[in-house]
């Protein structure tokens, strides 16, 4: 579990604010920070990661303190056990995709997670490639194994996706959602996008102007947003991945895309259908 409770003064393009969170999550689960531009989600990222000094607070990661302003305790960043992916790739140019990602190792530690997380990202073909060559889906991939490769306890992710197409985007939501599975991974995501948000995580927590609003599921979350419990909407697609089948609706000028794999009744692109909030999952109905 990752506990924090932290204060900062940030001064933002709309003035100074004072950022206040108080946070408990548990491990292994998938967070994602949702709010407007300088609501201070980057900013609580760059805390957790010991890149930003808050004023005052606390950061407890299982039994290991990180950071008390009480007792003068600030770990540096290379001693927490943390992995960071940031939107711009942060990538050595001089270096191939392996090196790159062995560069998160220790100087005496086994490079076989490398192979292993290659193969994972699907990069095993782009082993011996400088990253410049690479497309922007395919470095951010490599970021991603670097920052995995250091077997973080926690994995923070600023808005990795939000430069790539959307086609790439949504293979590396799953690649995304592997990783986190494969290696037990806490996982906090910054991110705009809604459809990634419900895809994604388990719950998901509403900044607005540095104090935590909500902290709920992303289907309580995006409902109650609109102010109804019920919402109406057409049906866009309906795609597959595996075993899951997802519906995706188009609700005003939103698409929301619903998990309808344990549902018996199967939709069609045009059809008018209803969503409601029951027990914190949405349900799709036919209208």
């Amino acid at each position: 579990m990752i506990d924090f409770a932290l204060q900062k003064k940030l001064h933002t393009a709309n003035g100074e604010m004072q950022l206040h969170v108080d946070v408990k999550i548990e491990s292994t689960k998938f967070i994602s920070i949702y709010g407007a531009s300088g609501a201070g989600k980057t900013s609580l990222l760059r805390m957790l990661a010991g890149f930003l000094k808050p004023d005052k607070g606390c950061i407890k990661m299982n039994d290991s303190l990180w950071f008390d302003s009480l007792k003068r305790i600030d770990v540096p960043p290379q001693k927490r056990k943390i992995g960071f992916v940031f939107q711009d790739y942060a990538l050595f140019p001089n270096m191939n995709v392996k090196e790159n990602i062995a560069f998160a190792l220790s100087k005496n530690e086994s490079k076989n997670i490398v192979d292993e997380l290659l193969e994972l990202t699907g990069l095993l073909n782009f082993a011996d490639r400088k990253v410049d060559t690479l497309s922007g889906g395919q470095k951010q991939r490599v970021a991603l194994a670097r920052a995995i490769a250091k077997k973080p306890l926690l994995l923070l992710l600023d808005e990795p996706l939000s430069a790539i197409d959307n086609t790439m985007r949504v293979q590396l939501q799953s690649t995304l959602l592997e990783v986190h599975k494969r290696f037990n991974l806490t996982t906090i995501l910054v991110s705009h996008d809604m459809d990634e948000i419900i895809k994604l995580s388990d719950a998901v927590i509403y900044i607005e102007q540095g104090i935590i609003k909500q902290n709920t599921t992303p289907a309580s979350f995006f409902l109650n947003g609109n102010n109804a419990s019920t919402l109406t909407g057409n049906v866009v697609s309906v795609e597959a991945n595996g075993t899951e089948k997802f519906t995706v609706i188009l609700i005003k000028n939103r698409i929301m895309k619903i998990n309808s794999t344990e549902q018996e009744v199967n939709f069609s692109p045009g059809q008018k259908v209803e969503i409601v909030y029951e027990n914190a999952v949405p349900v799709i109905r036919k209208l």
